[in-house]
Order: C-alpha cells, then structure tokens, then sequence
C-alpha cells in the first residue's frame, strides 16, 4: 500500500482557469479519503492529477515515495474508477475485466485466478460470461469495481462511482464500496459532490471549494467542529441554520440578539465571544438542535424562540419544519409524533450547547 502526497499544486486551464490552487495534501497508506464539494470546486481535477490524467502546472505529486510528475498513468500502480463505468460494451463481464492484465501479459491462469475472484469479491460470478447492455447500473459498477480490483494497484481513484445510480442502488453500492475497503485495506481516495456519501465512506473528509482545500478532518470533527461557515452548511442534511444578529451584554451575561428573538450565550461561550459584543455575527445551529418545547424539559425564556410554521415534511420517523422568526427562517429536525400545521404559532427551544458562531465578514469559526 502506499501514501500519496501532493505539495504545493496548482492546475491552470486555458484562458486563466485556476481550478485548483496550490492545494497540499497528504493521504496515508490504507486511507479512505473522500473529496466532497460543490461542482467546480477542483476535486475531480485533483483526482485526475494523482491519476495522471492531468498535469499540474506547478507543484508535486507523490505515490509512495515516488514523484509521479511526468509518469504516465499505466506506470503509476494506480486504478481509477469513472462516473460513467467506461466498459468495452463488445466484450464480456470476464473479458472487460481481464483486458488490462491481457495487455500486462498475464499468464492465462493468474488472469483467470484474479478476474473470478474479483467477482466472488463483488457478487458477479454468475455475469462473467454476459455483455454490459444486459445488466443493470449497479452491475455495470461492479464490474468496473472489479476490473480495477483485479489489477491490485497500490492506489484505488473512484471519481463519483455512484452519481449515474438511483437512490436505492446508491445506498447498496456505498455499502458495497465501504465493505470492500475493509476487506482490500488498500488506500483509496473518492470523489464526491454528495456530502452523505463522504460522511458515511471517509476516514477522513477533505472539503473543497473554489480550488481550495477548506478543512481535512474525520467526518464527526467535521460536523461538531467546522472551520467555516462554508464547511459548516455543506456538511449536514439538512443543512446548518443561519442567522445574522449582534451580541449584546444584559445583566451581565452575553446574548445573540436576532432582532426577533433574544438567546442567552452557555458559559463556556462567554470569552471567545466577548471580544465581538455590539459586533454582527452569524449563529449557525443545526436542525436536530432545533426543539418543539412541548417534548423538552429545559425551556427557559432564555432559550425559546417564538416561530411560525410554514411548511411541515413528514419523512415518516422524523418531521422537518420549516419555521419563520418574522426577520430568519430555519429548519427543525423533529420526532415524527410531532403534529405542527402550516401556520401554527410554536415555541421553539433552541439547545445553545450546540451552538455555533461565524465572524460575519471572514465567516471563520468563532466557536
């Protein structure tokens, strides 16, 4: 297994494109790190530049201890699988997954040793001898799933694997995906725009924007700790509330002032925030933080926020709200034996233990 390493990268287009910029990143060997951002952000331009699709225009790629600038990708020990599954549609099952060790030389039995148990591996044996047109799209992933794994590279690349599948057959093959990393224990680096997949497949997340790299972490540092507020509503689903307001000093103790509604600071919040009293900052509070205060026991005038309801979602266990303050809106993830109506008045308990706040002009994390 190997490391991958990429040190000062910079990748620019014709016509002054800069779709990744001087971005470093170090993967460990036996890794599952995901790339997650919205499109346009870079991840796919980075992944083809380990897979040496690309070339950077400035900077180093590494592939264990070797600098891979220049190698070109057949050389490079790596597998990638694409979005659209690439198969040789004249070929069969066994002989698309078999090509590439055809082309190595391969003798006939390690060809057939590895091609049959890769597809013991992925559940496919039955198909080997059947064309691409006939099967489904989440058999066609497993075959190019296995064409990748017969190769036994040293480095797997999967470039949005599962974009082209519907919701179900996405489910199945991320649980496909994440058994067969645990089973390989090889490093594998994933690109994705769909933040549930990388919260749910990472080790470790890097989220991406703008060509940049915003914050690496593992996927509950992520939620509980974002960096930005960028990272902080991409990551989540639904995503984070925000609402812009001042910090006020009453009776001695901070409170975020929303205009429409007044909330009382924990303790532990008083001295990072104390330097930004009579200042706007940007609340960030996630929708599972969001309570209806007839199924609380901690409500207190300090924390309640009168609401109307505008929209109700049941999602069968759990019911999305959306709410109005009169000035925000905001989302509540509730139980599903919650019975709001549209326009119904409610009190709402905000959990400030789980509060976030945002500089309001750099949008960095305060706390």
């Amino acid at each position: 297994m190997a490391q991958v390493s990429l040190r000062n990268v910079t990748k620019i287009f014709s016509g002054n494109i800069k779709a990744v910029d001087n971005i470093s990143l170090g993967i460990e060997s036996k890794e599952f790190l995901v790339l997650v951002g919205p499109s346009g952000c870079g991840k796919s331009t980075t992944l083809r530049m380990i897979a040496g699709l690309e070339e950077p225009t400035t900077g180093k790629i590494y592939i264990g201890d070797k600098m891979v600038i220049g190698i070109p990708p057949k050389d490079r020990n790596i597998a990638m699988v694409f979005q659209n599954y690439a198969l040789y549609p004249h070929m069969t099952v066994y002989e698309n997954m078999a090509f590439a060790l055809k082309l190595r030389r391969f003798s006939r039995s390690e060809i057939s040793y590895r091609v049959k148990a890769a597809a013991e591996i992925l559940s496919i044996t039955k198909h080997l001898n059947k064309r691409p047109k006939v099967l489904s799209g989440g058999e066609r992933q497993r075959v190019a799933v296995g064409r990748a794994i017969v190769r036994k590279p040293i480095v797997f690349l999967f470039d949005e694997p599962l974009s082209n599948l519907d919701a179900k057959l996405r489910i199945q093959m991320r649980t496909e995906i994440n058994k067969l990393y645990t089973r390989l224990q090889t490093t594998m680096v994933y690109v994705t725009h769909d933040q549930v997949e990388a919260m749910t497949m990472g080790t470790r997340i890097a989220v991406m924007k703008d060509g940049l790299i915003d914050q690496v972490a593992d996927p509950i540092t992520l939620y509980n700790h974002p960096v930005n507020k960028f990272v902080a509503g991409f990551i989540g689903s639904p995503p984070m509330n925000f609402m812009n307001g001042i910090i006020v000093r009453k009776d001695g103790k901070l409170f975020f002032n929303g205009e429409n509604f007044m909330v009382k600071l924990t303790d532990e919040m008083m001295n990072k925030l104390q330097p930004f009293c009579d200042k706007e900052v940007t609340f960030g509070l996630r929708p599972e933080d969001v309570h209806d205060k007839l199924f609380v026991q901690y409500a207190s005038e300090d924390n309640t926020v009168k609401v109307t309801c505008e929209v109700v979602e049941p999602m069968g266990a759990e019911v999305y709200l959306y709410l109005s303050t009169g000035k925000h809106t905001l989302i509540a993830r509730v139980g599903g034996h919650n019975k709001s109506v549209v326009n119904q008045e409610m009190d709402m308990v905000f959990d400030m233990s789980k509060a976030h706040f945002f500089d309001s002009k750099t949008e960095k994390a305060i706390i």
